[in-house]
């Protein structure tokens, strides 16, 4: 008979260790969380220290009663759930709801590790510790902060737009990046500026040589318009082009740190095209357990939720002895590539790194899925990356005058593949350059042809879910374990669209953040929740009570929400009469809205049940038929605008169109901010709007 009980969350985790544990050890799952503050009231007791009222989850009851009798049987019991601040709260939460603090006749001991490998399992089992209270602290200050902006503010936001909105603490704020963003792409003016290149050949050589403008001896100059080009075009005419200086060098390419999980998340999408969401549900299967033929259930990962890129010692040293078998001595790296300290960091945790890097993804590839080993793969290249030797690169780079003027070539050679031999990043992935063969100073070249194009500057990209989590984290906003649930709560509600990778702002996020930052700022003030998240750190390192988080918190978030709420009430939102008439009923149609926005409803509802879509005019005829110009939606809630004769009418404008025609090649003008601008983008003109009104 069992006489020790290990609890640890997944079902999927109970195979993996059963299989390194004796007879002795009786394995069972949580399923996660077993209580949590109720969902048909706040739960939190205001008046009296803030207590969290605590319940056991709806479908909870039979594994909490399965659990108790495991635990009759066994003589220790041991709480193995996640090495993190909510898996130390899982463990507290199972400790009351099966009253183990209670048990007198039994041992209770808390035990962590961030693999699930033999030697890890062993390890934690012998040093088991109490529950670390402090971690389970900074757990309920997230949880009832965030309990408290839901359900404070959400009815709120129901009251004012008229439909199921909420509010979260993090997600208000991550919204706020992309509107803020949004609003930079909107208000940007493109600006010309030019380029130019001499196509030279070389005695002897048959390749041509492209060199690129660079200024005069005065300095760099950056052409901005055609005639400053011309200008320069009729300086070089005729004109000796020259070798004045060759510089012969050598440049170095370190090796990339470890994965963190926001570095994971980034290159995943990136390389893999994988939405957070997926990258993360397939990390966690990876840690967890899979069948390797030839090796039984194998966690293959280490910990999937960590900022740190500290990596054990016993690890380091089996990647560099493996590393020193397979590729040579002369790639194994010397001493450790680390990432800058930063205060944020919490360093429980390794990287993200195989749990054994002999598993190769050749090893594995026949055991796991597509997707799963693709995930897999990279985390290994990256791991055994991170612990070789830096790339060395020759390079080349000559400055050749042309009278007054000075081009510039460059060019550079793989000299020693370093990690590269196991690992590229998609980012660095070299051209085709060549030395530049035998230049040497005074080299006479011959023009062949120069070459000019003209260009614009581009606005600021929309946010990725790559680049937003990247955002997030240097912000300081939200940990690891919330980023893609962040992410994915504000696609789900349809704040945000995503479209090709890119994340757009919906009207229905728009308004949204309109209402926090009007109504309660410092909810969606980035360094008030980046401070906010310095403290629950402080929390769990028992440096600052969490009660006094919760405290400090509090008064303001009610005062905010008193003050709006006068606010709403002396406001009467009135449904917007239209001149659309219904044709069941006669009466005029009353713009409402829904989850997806604006719609045109009968006021004689319930009688009259007639609904259409709400197309709102812009007061611009169409370009191309001289129709209404409308707002329209994309399926996924990003606002463009069309012709009211679609699809008859083709047209359609991601900024709004005007009534003037571009005087320079007679398209159609755009607004953006206080400018227009011609829609042809090969045109580039621009004109304030007043200006022209």
């Amino acid at each position: 008979m069992a006489n020790c009980l290990v609890i640890v969350e997944s079902p999927a985790k109970v195979k993996t260790i059963k299989k390194f544990l004796g007879a002795n050890y009786e394995v069972d799952a949580s399923n996660g969380h077993v209580r949590d503050l109720p969902k048909s009231q706040m739960g939190i007791d205001v008046e009296h220290e803030f207590d969290p009222k605590y319940i056991t989850i709806r479908g909870k009851g039979d594994i909490l009663a399965k659990l108790r009798k495991e635990v009759k049987k066994a003589d220790k019991i041991y709480l193995a759930t996640d090495p993190d601040r909510e898996g130390e709260a899982i463990s507290w939460h199972l400790m009351k709801a099966l009253k183990l603090d209670e048990l007198k006749d039994k041992q209770v001991f808390r035990i962590s590790f961030n693999e699930i490998t033999k030697n890890a399992i062993k390890a934690s089992l012998k040093s088991p510790r109490a529950i670390d209270m402090d971690l389970v602290d900074a757990q309920q200050a997230r949880r009832v902060l965030d309990r408290m902006v839901g359900y404070m503010i959400s009815p709120l936001l129901w009251a004012k737009v008229k439909r199921g909105l909420s509010a979260g603490r993090v997600q208000s704020v991550a919204l706020r990046l992309i509107c803020d963003r949004e609003e930079e792409i909107n208000a940007f003016i493109p600006e010309e500026y030019w380029n130019l290149e001499a196509v030279l050949k070389q005695e002897g050589s048959k390749k041509p040589l492209t060199a690129k403008f660079y200024g005069n001896k005065g300095g760099k100059i950056a052409i901005g318009k055609k005639e400053e080009l011309d200008e320069i075009l009729k300086g070089l005419e005729k004109q000796t082009y020259q070798v004045e200086e060759v510089k012969n060098g050598e440049r170095v390419k370190k090796a990339p740190i470890p994965f963190t999980t926001s570095t994971l998340q980034q290159e995943a999408s990136k390389v893999l095209n994988f939405s957070t969401q997926k990258t993360m549900r397939l990390a966690q299967q990876l840690y967890e357990g899979v069948e390797v033929t030839g090796h039984g259930t194998v966690g293959l990962i280490t910990y999937l939720r960590t900022d740190s890129t500290r990596i054990a010692e016993e690890a380091d040293i089996a990647a560099r002895e493996y590393i020193g078998k397979q590729y040579g001595s002369q790639y194994v790296a010397i001493g450790e590539q680390a990432k800058k300290s930063n205060a944020k960091i919490q360093d429980a945790h390794e990287a993200i790194r195989p749990t054994d890097i002999t598993l190769t993804p050749v090893i594995v590839k026949e055991s796991l899925q597509r997707d799963l080993f693709r995930l897999y793969q990279l985390i290994w290249k990256r791991f055994t990356a991170s612990r070789m030797q830096p790339a060395v690169y020759e390079t080349t780079s000559v400055r050749v005058g042309a009278g007054n003027y000075i081009f510039t070539l460059s060019a550079s050679k793989l000299s020693f593949d370093g990690f590269m031999s196991v690992y590229v990043q998609e980012d660095e992935k070299e051209g085709n350059n060549v030395l530049l063969g035998n230049l040497v100073k005074g080299s006479i070249l011959k023009l062949d042809k120069l070459e000019s194009g003209q260009h614009f500057t581009q606005p600021p990209a929309h946010f990725t879910e790559a680049s937003l989590v990247k955002g997030m984290e240097e912000q300081g906003i939200g940990r690891p374990s919330t980023y893609a649930p962040t992410i994915t709560t504000i696609i789900a509600r349809r704040y945000v669209a995503k479209e090709n990778k890119n994340l757009y702002v919906t009207e229905l996020g728009e308004v949204v953040n309109r209402m926090m930052k009007q109504s309660f700022p410092s909810i969606v003030d980035i360094t008030f929740t980046a401070n906010l998240e310095y403290l629950l750190d402080k929390v769990g390192d028992g440096s600052v009570q969490w009660k006094t988080v919760v405290k400090n918190f509090y008064p303001d978030l009610k005062e905010a929400v008193d003050k709006a709420l006068v606010e709403l009430e002396s406001v009467t939102i009135a449904d917007e009469v239209t001149d659309e008439i219904c044709e069941l009923c006669g009466r005029n149609m009353v713009i409402k809205y829904g989850p997806h926005g604006k719609f045109l409803a009968c006021p004689g509802f319930p009688e009259c049940k007639n609904t259409k879509p709400y197309l709102e005019k812009v007061g611009v005829p169409c370009p191309k038929c001289g129709k209404e110009v409308v707002i329209k939606k994309t399926k996924k809630g990003r606002i463009y605008y069309g012709c009211e004769a679609n699809p008859e009418c083709d047209f359609m404008s991601w900024q709004k169109p005007s009534t003037q025609s571009c005087p320079k090649c007679g398209a159609y003008m755009v607004e953006k901010g206080n400018k227009l601008l011609c829609s042809n983008e090969q045109c580039g003109y621009s004109t304030d709007k007043h200006e022209k009104e």
